[in-house]
């Protein structure tokens, strides 16, 4: 018996927020067992690779004009090089579930902030008040630790890693928008993935600790099937479920997976690596999805 177009796209939603809910135990393992730069790179040169494969035995054209080209790499360092680095170094000294609040909290924030600095959007007082929930929610999760006579500097440092990943991601994504008026979303996200991946690849064999021995694919088994669900499922599965629903729903109502994600990530945290919560990092996470709830519900 078929199911009903109503349960299918709830069954998917459902999918969805589990797989990017749990991709954050998968970049925790490969953070702290191999070089985090290489370990990114050649997720994502991967995953463009597959696309691009994909997309041409559809009979897609898979190339892209030489004009289009300084914009695509220019997105491909944002979104995936200086985003990646950040994110998952920030993550070796940060639990995954309160990175994982930060990034869907921030994300849509900082979203709405370059879209206006660079004027595809217009503010709002909707825009300050989420700001202000945002900066609130930041200060409780780091400002005990950053005042405490024991602070934790790489807690600190970690934690400012995740948060300029989020600034890096958005800025990328606002300058992707012009290059989807005059090519395939999919085609775009190909060339991102692939040149963001061989660009990290680029950077990290030659400086990153660890990442020509690396090279030899002896990575054990904790970190190869991060790397696979990563690729496969967090790279490959989920966007295409993602954009699914975006055709069926919206972008708006799809854009809720990011309050259900963190709690996913939140309890798989302490199930896992036995994660710790303060009542300052609860109610810091509480402002982080108010600013973020702000701001999806206005778009």
């Amino acid at each position: 018996m078929p199911l009903s177009p109503l349960l299918r796209q709830n069954l998917l939603f459902a999918l969805l927020c589990l797989i990017w809910g749990s991709i954050w135990i998968a970049l925790k393992a490969g953070a702290m067992a191999m070089p985090p730069g290489f370990f990114s790179g050649a997720r994502w040169a991967m995953a463009g690779v597959i696309l691009l494969i994909f997309r041409r035995l559809r009979g897609h054209v898979v190339t892209v004009p030489w004009h289009a080209v300084p914009r695509l790499c220019a997105v491909a360092f944002l979104m995936i090089g200086c985003n990646a680095l950040l994110l998952l170094y920030g993550l070796r000294h940060v639990g995954s579930g309160l990175a994982a609040i930060i990034e869907a909290a921030l994300t849509p924030l900082s979203l709405v902030v370059f879209a206006v600095l660079l004027r595809q959007e217009q503010a709002g007082a909707w825009l300050f008040g989420a700001l202000a929930l945002g900066i609130g929610g930041i200060m409780l999760l780091f400002g005990p630790t950053a005042l405490s006579a024991q602070h934790d500097a790489m807690e600190l440092i970690g934690g400012f890693g995740v948060i300029l990943s989020c600034f890096s991601y958005a800025a990328g994504t606002v300058l992707a928008r012009p290059l989807t008026r005059s090519l395939p979303p999919a085609q775009v996200a190909a060339m991102t993935s692939l040149f963001g991946g061989l660009l990290l690849l680029a950077i990290c064999l030659p400086l990153e600790p660890g990442a020509w021995q690396a090279l030899d694919l002896r990575w054990g088994t904790a970190a190869w099937a991060a790397w696979l669900y990563l690729v496969f499922f967090g790279s490959l599965g989920a966007t295409v479920i993602y954009f699914v629903l975006v055709r069926d729903w919206g972008a708006s109502r799809v854009g809720t997976y990011a309050f259900v994600t963190p709690v996913i990530a939140v309890l798989l945290g302490v199930l896992v690596y036995d994660e710790q919560l303060r009542a300052t990092d609860i109610a810091g996470m509480v402002l982080l999805l108010g600013a973020a709830f702000l701001v999806l519900r206005r778009r």
